[in-house]
Order: structure tokens, then sequence, then C-alpha cells
């Protein structure tokens, strides 16, 4: 996918106002710059950064649609904002970014203050997030493998939460693993900018052995 076919795709997926036109483009600016001072992205996929890092977060949108239970979107270790801050932009959704690390977690509010998106961050370790409605949906992107993932978040979660998880080339193997102690309905989505990619999409994950 080039940049263009990437805006293409933004265009043709949502309601794209001057106004969000304008948002994105300046998240990615403030991204740029804040690069500078700390390793958000890899910086070989700056040239990329609509393909790779823009759609890869929003194509997530097109499966949220699914989503029933009540509560905000939940993004674990925004890190860049990735996917939070573009689904933040693209959508009505409020969005609850969680981060440890203290330059990301000030980088995360600036970005929140400059655009005005209905946003904010926790700033800890995902198993310290206590006070907070179960999300509505979950999503976590180069974050923890995902047995892990399910081990440290579940507590944020309930049957009818939706868990929109990105995952690598080794997506198949992480899911057999976690299924040996977790059980849910899953099922995968093709990443549609990496070939080699996946999306899970699960709901009602819980233990195994637990009713």
């Amino acid at each position: 996918m080039t940049e263009d076919e990437a805006r293409a795709w933004i265009a043709a997926q949502f309601d794209v106002s001057r106004e969000t036109w304008a948002a994105l483009e300046k998240y990615i600016a403030l991204l740029f710059d804040e690069m500078t001072r700390q390793n958000l992205i890899a910086e070989s996929t700056r040239d990329h950064v609509w393909s790779r890092h823009i759609v890869d977060s929003a194509q997530l949108l097109v499966h949220a649609g699914e989503a029933s239970g009540k509560g905000d979107w939940i993004d674990l270790g925004s890190g860049a904002g990735l996917p939070g801050v573009v689904v933040a932009i693209l959508s009505g959704w409020r969005v609850v970014m969680v981060e440890s690390r203290r330059k990301r977690i000030d980088f995360l509010n600036h970005v929140i203050d400059a655009l005005d998106l209905h946003a904010s961050v926790f700033g800890g370790r995902v198993e310290m997030l206590r006070d907070i409605a179960p999300g509505a949906v979950i999503s976590a992107r180069a974050f923890a493998p995902l047995p892990r993932l399910f081990s440290t978040s579940a507590h944020l979660s309930t049957g009818e939460t939706l868990w929109l998880l990105p995952k690598g080339k080794n997506w198949q193997n992480e899911l057999e693993t976690a299924q040996q102690t977790w059980q849910g309905a899953f099922h995968v989505e093709r990443s549609i900018t990496d070939p080699d990619s996946a999306i899970i999409v699960a709901r009602s994950v819980k233990k195994r052995g637990r009713s």
C-alpha cells in the first residue's frame, strides 16, 4: 500500500471532514517532532507513516462495529498513540489510552490537548488500572504476547467486550498458545497493510475452567 493508496483508503472508509484531515496531519507533525526527543516509531517507517501506522490503526475501526457492550475504547500500551489517537480522531469513541512510560504519557497528553480529543491517558501499568468501567473495546498494538495480554487486562473486560488485537507474522502461534489457558470466541481478520499480519478479534475471553 502506497501513501496515496493509504489516504484514499481512509477517505473511502470514513466520513473525513476537512477538520479531521487537519487533525491527522497535525498528529503526524507532532509525532515527527517528538521523534527528535524519543523513539516513538521505527525511523524506517517515517516515509510510510500513513500506510504503516495510520491505516494500520484505522483498520481496527472497521471491525469495531461488532462491539455490543457499553463503555469506552481502552487502548493498552498506547506508546505513540497507535491506535488510540487515530481511533479518537476518526470516530466518536471515547478512548482511554494506557501507558506506563513517563515521556510517552506526556506526549499523549500533549496530543490530546493540541487536538482537543475525546480521550484520556492512564499513566501506569495495565494491572494497576482498576477504577474504571469495563471497556466496550480493548485494543493493543505491539503490547504483549496474547497470554500475558489477557492475564494482565482481563479485569478490564466483560463477556461483551470486543478485543481487537493486531499481531505480526507469529499471530497463529500466539493464538494457539493463548488458547491453551484462555477460551472465548476468536476469529482472525487479515491485515490490509501487511499480508503476513492479522487482527485477532475476540469476545467472551476468560480463563479456562472459570465459569
